[in-house]
């Protein structure tokens, strides 16, 4: 994903089934699932989620479970569904969008051929690295290799530049590690050091696989290890990905040459099939040290990291024992038990390799029209919401405020699916070759992406497929992005109260709003340009403010020692803080909103409270958490409610908060800013 879209959720997320109360009502809250002995003014989590937390099992395929993942699961079987009767159909019009998708499932299911082939696809590949005999055979071919969506150590998309948002540049950025970050290279505890010795033996598999003796193989493996270290003192972390004017480094041609002159750019972009004169060097720093480094380390050295790097990257499409090597990798930092079931790997890999061809399918038949109308409609009164909460700040200027004004009536609205499906005329697919599908794909991927260079921004683009259960706000388009796949319960559900949709998509809708307006999306201006439309005083201002989020959320620990980091985790905690609020702005103008009703004994504001905790109904395998915490810009779900609840006023007074309760703060000490 491009470094400024700021998404719902990291991974996948979930969905209960309704319960029938009766023939006449369906129950949207679960009653069951909440564990009434937690008082709701000390963990309101937990009396909201705890009956389903201490009943539920997380499935040994999923690091995680819970609303997300249950959703998620959901559309997969709807995927299937339609998934199994094309490839069951041996007479499809060749080169439809039926025949691709049915064909290319077909291919991925049909593990007897893909066993029998072996690593057998990537001989020849790994045949040219044996060959090379210095750092520049490796670098040309390497730039060769990219055109057939196989790239390595230069990590490049395309997209809007972010201070001239019209118009597409290519974006060079950071890459080359494998462990989640840079500090897993270097920290001392025993769980990291661990893991970096199962990195060295994952590559030692590998490397033994393919055929090298386990002399080499060894050596091979701490090679890996040893020049990764390297690279990863050059990259920047995980919070200082998130400051948009440190990533953003354009440079000419010429510059660049001189920056990182050992990757000798012109040749390299001329193979790479790569036409420009500029360029935005995201991470400067990791391209001037990979020019060092290419010259200083042994060929050896950098030919066993480029062979590591193809075959791990390729490893989930060979045979079990390459696919059984990955998975005991991964599960280091997931936790997960067991592998997914091959339909479910291969529903994926159709969804987000064919992306319009099958969203355009699921869209036929699972989307109906008057879900995207409701949805057209909640939309606005979100926004109404937030622009009369923007009137009534009372920490920013006029000026200021017209500009925020102007900023969020911009917002580009995309609900659903795409207006325009895209066509993949280039891609050959065929029943009995999975591995070249997917090079097929990988090559008009990156095609795709190369032919954008120097283009008007296409607005109409989406980052996501239409069966996505996640969001996201892009701050270079100024967009939120609703795809189908999360328009379901429990997020959205056409025959829900109120109180329901808005704690639900509401807030979701309200987190993605806000974004265009946290940390990061402040930032950006109306067009979606980087550009400072702050007055400094409002600048302040804010930052003070911000500051006051980042203390409370480093406050909260999870796995008895680690942090939540504040810092990390900020703009998507003022997404959850500034969403809750505009969402339940919105619930107020609603005819259950300013009614005292109740509903299963819940009056409507406990009700929308209910309803939005229960869409973070989720727990986390511990060694997922381990990872999440290091990598992931979200807090964990019980902050996710608690953390904006604590702050916001009506919640206090829906389930009486004192300050004798635990999720009392000050009210001098809670975050009002959007």
């Amino acid at each position: 994903m491009k470094k400024t879209i700021t998404v719902l959720a990291a991974g996948i997320l979930v969905l209960a089934s309704c319960k029938s109360k009766d023939d006449k009502e369906k129950v949207f809250f679960d009653k069951a699932g909440m564990d009434t002995t937690v008082n709701p003014a000390d963990n309101f989590f937990r009396y909201a989620n705890g009956g389903w937390i201490k009943s539920t099992t997380i499935p040994d395929d999923q690091s995680g479970w819970g609303s997300f993942y249950v959703l998620y699961q959901d559309n997969l079987k709807k995927l299937r569904n339609i998934l199994d009767e094309l490839a069951a159909k041996k007479d499809l019009k060749n080169g439809s969008a039926e025949q691709k998708v049915g064909d290319f499932y077909a291919s991925g299911m049909d593990t007897a051929t893909i066993e029998q082939k072996g690593y057998e696809p990537l001989k020849p590949m790994l045949a040219k690295i044996d060959a090379v005999k210095d750092y520049k055979e490796l670098i040309a071919l390497l730039a060769d290799n990219a055109k057939e969506g196989d790239g390595d150590l230069i990590g490049q998309y395309v997209g809007p530049d972010e201070k001239n948002s019209s118009k597409n540049i290519l974006v060079l950025v950071q890459t080359g590690l494998t462990l989640p970050e840079k500090e897993y290279y270097t920290k001392t505890d025993p769980i990291t050091e661990e893991k970096r010795k199962k990195l060295a033996a994952y590559a030692t598999r590998l490397f033994t696989l393919t055929g090298t003796d386990a002399a080499a193989a060894a050596k091979g493996g701490q090679s890996v290890l040893q020049i990764e270290t390297e690279i990863a003192k050059s990259h920047l972390t995980p919070t200082e990905l998130r400051d948009p004017i440190r990533n953003y480094n354009k440079v000419s041609l010429a510059d660049l040459e001189k920056m990182a002159p050992n990757l000798v750019w012109k040749e390299t972009f001329s193979k790479m099939g790569i036409s420009t004169d500029s360029v935005n060097v995201s991470q400067p720093a990791y391209y001037k040290a990979l020019s060092t480094l290419l010259a200083s380390q042994p060929i050896q050295v950098w030919k066993d990291k480029v062979k590591f790097d193809y075959i791990s990257g390729n490893a989930s499409l060979l045979s079990k024992a390459f696919r059984d090597e990955k998975f005991e990798f991964s599960r280091l930092f997931s936790g997960v038990k067991k592998q997914e079931e091959r339909w479910k790997k291969m529903v994926s890999r159709t969804d987000n390799g064919l992306k319009d061809l099958l969203g355009q399918l699921f869209v036929e038949k699972y989307f109906p029209a008057d879900a995207k109308k409701r949805m057209d409609e909640l939309v606005s009164n979100l926004q109404k919401a937030f622009s009369a909460r923007i009137t009534r700040l009372d920490w920013m200027s006029d000026s200021t405020k017209q500009r925020a004004q102007e900023k969020l009536t911009a917002f580009l609205k995309k609900i659903g699916y795409p207006e325009k499906w895209k066509n993949y005329d280039d891609v050959s697919i065929r029943r009995d070759d999975f591995y070249g599908n997917m090079r097929s794909i990988a090559k008009h991927d990156y095609k795709e992406n190369i032919d954008k260079i120097g283009k008007p921004v296409d607005r109409t683009e989406w980052g996501m497929t239409a069966p996505t259960v996640n969001a996201y706000y892009n701050p270079t388009l100024n967009e939120i992005v609703f795809p189908a796949g999360i328009l379901q319960f429990p997020f959205f559900e056409m025959t829900a109260d109120d109180a329901i949709n808005y704690g639900g998509i509401g807030m979701v809708i309200g987190h993605e709003m806000t974004h265009g307006f946290d940390d990061q999306g402040r930032q950006y201006d109306a067009q979606g340009n980087l550009k400072d439309w702050w007055t400094a005083k409002d600048g302040t201002a804010f930052k003070n403010k911000a500051g006051g989020v980042i203390a409370q959320y480093n406050n909260y620990v999870v796995l008895d020692s680690l942090h939540v980091n504040g810092e990390l985790t900020l703009g998507e905690n003022l997404a959850d803080i500034g969403g809750i609020a505009i969402a339940y702005d919105a619930f107020k103008m609603t005819k259950q909103g300013q009614s005292e009703d109740k509903i299963d004994g819940f009056t409507p504001d406990q009700r929308f409270f209910l309803g939005f905790a229960q869409v973070w109904r989720l727990i986390t395998r511990p060694e997922a958490m381990r990872t999440n915490i290091t990598t992931d810009p979200h807090s964990p779900e019980e902050f996710r409610v608690n953390g904006p609840l604590s702050n916001f006023d009506p919640f206090y007074k829906a389930f009486p908060v004192t300050e004798k309760n635990k999720m009392y703060r000050k009210p001098e000490d809670r975050a009002r800013i959007w």
